[in-house]
């Protein structure tokens, strides 16, 4: 992953959900994503769709000031106790570094 010169990152998440799980999808990141701007990180932009098409339930993208800040957050540990409801829910995830213009 390529990292700006100042150190931040800016990611971009696509989200499928485990079918007929799209609602709880969106309940797990609305209980993680909560947890971001405690380590420093910001959500930009959060779209829910209908996963319909096999598009996916949401497009989120969102930024941290630094991979250390990024890092802390993956490892809260109110987010990992919550990796089991993760895994029933989501069913693919592509997330990939991306440019704010």
């Amino acid at each position: 992953m390529t990292t700006p010169p100042t150190g931040e990152l800016t990611l971009c998440c696509l989200l499928w959900a485990t079918p007929g799980l799209e609602t709880e999808l969106t309940a797990y990141e609305d209980a993680v994503l909560a947890l971001m701007p405690e380590h420093g990180g910001e959500i930009l932009e959060r779209m829910i769709g209908s996963g319909s098409d096999g598009h996916p339930v949401e497009v989120q993208a969102y930024g941290f000031p630094s991979r250390a800040a990024m890092e802390s957050y993956l490892a809260d540990p109110r987010r990992l106790a919550l990796a089991s409801e993760r895994d029933r829910v989501i069913a693919r995830t592509e997330l990939f570094p991306v440019v704010r213009r």
